[in-house]
């Protein structure tokens, strides 16, 4: 594996929203994966998934090329838009974590 390969970084959100809010989530979550592939060349991934028997759950799955990546996505206006002034308010529960690609 190179070491342009080992820098990547994965990201796994699970959230849960609050009762009555997960077709807005759903929406908007819709929106923030397409800036995201539109305006981010160092996310090689970001896939959006909702629980078949609970649709308060998602699951956000992303790759990040860097650190650097991850960075500019976390400080990007659509970010903060998005997911920090409009989804966050709406969850019940969130956990992100980060993962490294084992070389």
């Amino acid at each position: 594996m190179d070491a342009e390969t080992c820098n990547i970084i994965a990201v796994a959100a699970d959230w849960h929203t609050q009762p009555g809010k997960e077709e807005a989530v759903h929406r908007l979550l819709l929106q923030a994966a397409a800036a995201v592939r539109e305006h981010e060349p160092g996310n090689l991934l970001y896939l959006v998934h909702q629980d078949d028997t609970d649709p308060t759950h998602f699951l956000v799955y992303e790759q990040f090329a860097s650190q650097d990546a991850l960075d500019a996505h976390r400080s990007s206006a659509h970010y903060q838009e998005l997911i920090i002034n409009k989804i966050v308010p709406l969850l019940a529960q969130r956990q992100v974590t980060l993962f490294r690609l084992l070389d």
